[in-house]
């Protein structure tokens, strides 16, 4: 008697499509994928650069510290520095994030059988995140007025 295992369906599914597999088409479809993943190499990088930045002024400025009072001061300076930059990274995140919703929408609804009816659900769905991009800013906004006061 015969079975079929997984395996075997799988080896044979593999089998009869491997012809038709093109790695220039594949290459061709990954290539958003890859631009996406090294913008947001690109972003981290540049923001560890900041960080990096900032702590070592901070360190450079502690070392010329000889008074209580210079030093709370120092603190404060770089606490308030820390948060722009803190605040800044959320501001390129969301944008970063927010631009790559975009366009996968715009591609999906390049790629659909039937754009046209797959406009007013990407519409749909790119103004929805444009409000939340709206929600996020203002409440960075209100968070670092809060922290300020």
């Amino acid at each position: 008697m015969f079975t079929n295992t997984s395996f075997e369906s799988i080896a044979k599914t593999m089998k009869e499509n491997a012809e038709k597999f093109n790695p220039a088409a594949s290459q061709e479809a990954f290539k958003p994928v890859m631009e996406q993943l090294k913008a947001w190499g690109d972003l981290a990088q540049k923001q560890a650069q900041a960080a990096q930045a900032s702590v070592a002024e901070t360190v450079e400025t502690f070392k010329s510290i000889k008074e209580p009072q210079a030093a709370f001061e120092a603190l404060k300076v770089s606490a308030e520095k820390s948060l722009a930059i803190a605040t800044q990274n959320l501001k390129d995140v969301s944008a970063l994030g927010f631009s790559q919703f975009h366009s996968s929408v715009d591609a999906l609804e390049k790629a659909h059988p039937a754009p046209e009816a797959f406009a007013t659900v990407g519409k749909g769905l790119k103004d929805a995140a444009s409000k939340m991009e709206t929600a996020l800013e203002s409440a960075m906004k209100n968070g670092a007025a809060a922290i300020k006061k």
